[in-house]
């Protein structure tokens, strides 16, 4: 399958140049001009997704090679830029600096990576608020580091004054300035400490940022040139990933009477607490015939009548402990599904959900630990090791994920953790907690990578669904 997509890269010499703020304004401004814009971010984030997916009014997705796999990378920008309808642009925001990938991986994962793998053109996002003739040299540096990643266009930001933008514009040399953003009052997206707050704990303000950056962006950025530069990227010939894999279809028929038959409802946690979940996880629970219903507990939701799995993904429920507290009927009932067998699944912010304590709160007590906020940051890439059979994988089995908290937890009984990982100091780690049906980590997996965990989850869910008395 041969595809035309427009398409570009817009990355940084290294964080802070305001490559978010920047791509996320140019998604917003490129759909204020009634384009379908199919908004992507490398690397393993769900909250610059979050707002990517607020600017261009569809489901922001990520690449990462990582995580998915090289070979996925292409098909599941296609996947992205299909659904739910073709878009006109694909628009992909790196991550950290242009040639910054995986420790010790010689660049693997970074944000040229993904450019070379995609055949896209770069646009390079400088900040010049403490430079004026030396961005010549960094841009010069950035597009002939590596001659395989097409840097082909700069926009200038936090730009001081016209005497500062035709002094840096002086010291640019064959590559063309699409647009030069002014040095202005922030607009302001607040933080916490995992990073930009996400869109769904403050959907209104972060609307009105989203529109400040699509005036920002119209105003100040050449999107005529910057949309014939995405028109130069080359034909895609590529068939385009599918949640379905190979998984069964979403619904059974029923030969004699013709009537669809439902398959197994899965309860997948979200609303402000538990926002970190990746859209193709969900694809592939329903590819794979489950029948998916959103909870959000702090809206009051209860499990849906015949729940069959528990899904509990990441998020930030420290910050809303009082209100996951006074849920204590959806808390009593995931205790008790899991306890009856059900089969359930949590990563990272789900792990603290199903602890004794977290912070001081009680919770829902499925696995034995208490968890706490500490200062440190935990983060990194994890090539980890199955220690046990479960829900999701066999022992033995390998998976890359990624880590990302700042919480430690402290388990009050012993029990069968989860994975093995090496560290980059040569040590190893164990971590989380698995039963037979129960799979509680704080490894975040992409589930292009690891087609088969839906499927596994879907037939527990089957056959859990088939033992409970009607």
């Amino acid at each position: 399958m041969t595809t035309t997509l427009p398409r570009f890269v817009v990355a940084a010499p290294g964080s802070g140049h305001g490559k978010t703020m920047i791509a996320t304004g140019l998604m917003a401004a490129l759909r204020a001009r009634g384009l379908e814009v199919s908004p992507h971010k490398v690397g393993p984030d769900y909250i610059d997704p979050s707002y990517h997916g607020l600017a261009a009014g569809r489901v922001g997705r990520n690449l990462d090679p990582m995580l998915q796999g090289e070979e996925r990378i292409v098909p599941l920008l296609l996947h992205g830029a299909l659904t739910p309808t073709p878009a006109d642009v694909a628009v992909i925001e790196g991550v950290m600096g242009l040639f910054d990938g995986q420790l010790g991986g010689a660049g693997f994962s970074s944000t040229a990576h993904v450019a070379r793998l995609v055949q896209a053109p770069v646009v390079l996002v400088v900040d010049c608020a403490a430079a004026s003739r030396s961005v010549g040299a960094v841009v010069h540096g950035f597009t002939t580091y590596d001659p395989e990643v097409r840097v082909a266009g700069v926009i200038l930001n936090n730009v001081a004054s016209p005497r500062h933008e035709a002094e840096v514009r002086a010291s640019i040399v064959g590559i063309p300035v699409l647009g030069v953003v002014p040095r202005l009052p922030e607009i302001v997206v607040p933080s916490r400490h995992l990073g930009l707050i996400p869109v769904a704990e403050r959907a209104p303000e972060a609307l009105a940022a989203v529109d400040a950056l699509a005036d920002l962006i119209s105003t100040h950025v050449d999107l005529d040139a910057l949309l014939e530069l995405a028109g130069s990227a080359p034909a895609l010939d590529v068939e385009p990933w599918s949640p379905s894999g190979r998984a069964v279809r979403a619904e059974a028929w029923d030969d004699s009477d013709e009537l669809r038959t439902p398959g197994p409802t899965v309860a997948v946690f979200g609303g402000p607490a538990f926002s970190f979940t990746y859209a193709e996880n969900v694809e592939q629970l329903t590819a794979a015939g489950a029948h998916v219903v959103t909870v959000d507990p702090l809206a009051g939701d209860r499990l849906p009548v015949g729940t069959a799995a528990v899904v509990i993904g990441g998020g930030f429920p420290e910050m809303h402990l009082d209100a996951l507290a006074a849920n204590a009927q959806l808390l009593e009932e995931v205790r008790a599904f899991a306890a009856a067998g059900g089969p359930t699944v949590a990563e990272c912010a789900g792990l603290l959900y199903l602890g004794q304590v977290l912070d001081g709160v009680e919770m829902a007590g499925v696995v034995p630990m208490t968890a706490a906020m500490t200062k440190r940051l935990t983060l990194g890439y994890r090539r980890a090791t199955a220690l046990a059979d479960g829900p999701l994988v066999r022992a033995g089995e390998q998976v890359t994920g990624h880590e990302f908290h700042k919480t430690a937890v402290t388990y009050a009984a012993p029990g069968q953790e989860s994975w093995r990982w090496e560290l980059h100091d040569g040590t190893s780690a164990t971590e989380g907690w698995v039963s037979s049906n129960v799979h509680a980590s704080y490894l975040h997996v992409h589930g292009a990578g690891h087609p088969e965990h839906a499927e596994r989850l879907v037939a527990l869910a089957r056959s859990y669904a088939a033992s409970v008395p009607a």
